[in-house]
């Protein structure tokens, strides 16, 4: 992210203000300048000069406070913003600019700036489901104003449901999505499989292997902060999913493949990923296998191979990449699987390495085709998921 682009935080006197400083420190260390506007209502929940600590920024919130240079100040962050958002947004800000009202320094400048503008609601459940309100926020969708959803939960008033502030987290990333430059993917569909499959022996036991599903959550990231609609296949994970991409759950190996068939010829770039068991017990026991002996011995059989298949029924116009977790002859036996299957793309790595591949947020990985080859050195997934994208870019 460049670091000259501005985000404008319009902070309203809600109880979920506070929440507002982890959203600046996210995006200060993603070097985003990050100018604060707070209500007055918004200066009693939290101060000012917490705010001006972690943006580094003086904070306007006083509409006719003493300006830092001789320039009218909600016209000039107007302009200055790459992107205004407001968290948390009141049921009253939402309101006036709704309805065209501009009678403090937020509300004058979210109407004079040209900038995307992002509301992330917070308030009482019958509050945010008041006709009124929901009025006002479908009336400002109509007008191209965005609005990330607010959670379910326990609310500062004690109620439960909707109307809690959205994961701050999540907030972020939609935010950091919207300034991303590389936007090439709008219009495409990118299935992605991530993760790893299970292999049940018995109703307790399973094999399976060590891929935490970090690289694919990488991909489907990278692909959404380009603009692309994700699909996500995933194995067992605890990774939270990337904000808007639709998820489907799998277990096994023919979830997975039954999942990819299902999705595939929308797809207009497919990432396969995922560790796939290869191999599977030849008879699943309904009943727990009990421990009659020293030695317990298991016949398997091999699985499905999902990226041959793909690779056999892929349309001419699909970019179809695969990834090679080698051991030896990482390239050799990368280069061998990318003609065998049809692959566009390859991506290697050795998991032999101490300091990357599984449950590392690092990656080092020799990215393939069928004349050349791009040694990635060592950097984090999310790196190694833009130089794929910057790969199949240049192809496309």
């Amino acid at each position: 992210m460049q670091q000259s682009k501005t985000v404008v935080l319009g902070v309203t006197g809600g109880i979920a203000a506070y929440k507002a400083i982890d959203l600046v420190s996210y995006l200060r260390k993603r070097d985003i300048n990050v100018e604060v506007i707070m209500t007055k209502n918004a200066a009693e929940f939290v101060s000012p000069l917490t705010f001006r600590s972690i943006s580094g920024n003086d904070v306007i919130f006083d509409m006719f406070q003493e300006p830092r240079a001789w320039e009218i100040q909600h016209i000039s962050l107007a302009k200055k913003a790459d992107l205004l958002a407001v968290v948390p947004a009141t049921a009253n800000i939402i309101g006036k600019v709704a309805n065209g009202i501009a009678d403090d320094m937020l509300s004058t400048t979210i109407m004079a700036t040209n900038a995307p503008v992002i509301f992330a609601p917070a308030m009482n459940t019958n509050m945010y489901n008041n006709v009124i309100v929901q009025e006002n926020i479908n009336k400002l969708k109509t007008l191209n104003y965005e609005f990330i959803e607010p959670a379910k939960g326990r609310l500062a008033c004690g109620d439960e449901g909707i109307g809690k502030l959205e994961d701050i987290n999540k907030i972020a990333k939609v935010i950091t999505r919207k300034l991303y430059q590389k936007k090439e993917l709008i219009g495409k569909t990118v299935l992605v499989t991530a993760g790893p499959t299970i292999a049940p022996i018995d109703p307790v036991r399973y094999i399976t292997n060590r891929s935490t599903g970090k690289m694919g959550y990488a991909i489907a990231e990278e692909a959404l902060n380009r603009g692309a609609h994700v699909i996500l296949i995933s194995g067992p994970t605890s990774i939270d999913v990337p904000y808007g991409a639709d998820l489907i759950r799998v277990n096994t190996n023919q979830e997975m493949l039954d999942a990819v068939m299902s999705n595939m010829h929308e797809s207009d770039i497919i990432i396969k990923s995922a560790a796939v068991s290869d191999y599977k017990p030849e008879a699943y026991s309904s009943q727990k296998i009990k421990k009659n002996s020293d030695k317990l011995s298991i016949d398997f059989v091999i699985d499905n191979d999902i990226l041959l298949q793909v690779g056999s029924k892929k349309r001419e116009n699909q970019i179809l990449v695969g990834f090679a977790a080698e051991s030896q002859n990482v390239i050799e036996n990368a280069r061998g699987k990318l003609l065998k299957k049809n692959l566009d793309f390859i991506v290697a790595n050795d998991i032999s390495a101490e300091d990357t591949g599984f449950a590392s947020d690092d990656n080092r990985v020799v990215i393939i085709d069928k004349e050349t080859e791009l040694h990635v050195e060592k950097m984090t997934k999310l790196q190694v998921a833009a130089k794929i994208f910057d790969v199949i870019e240049k192809r496309r």
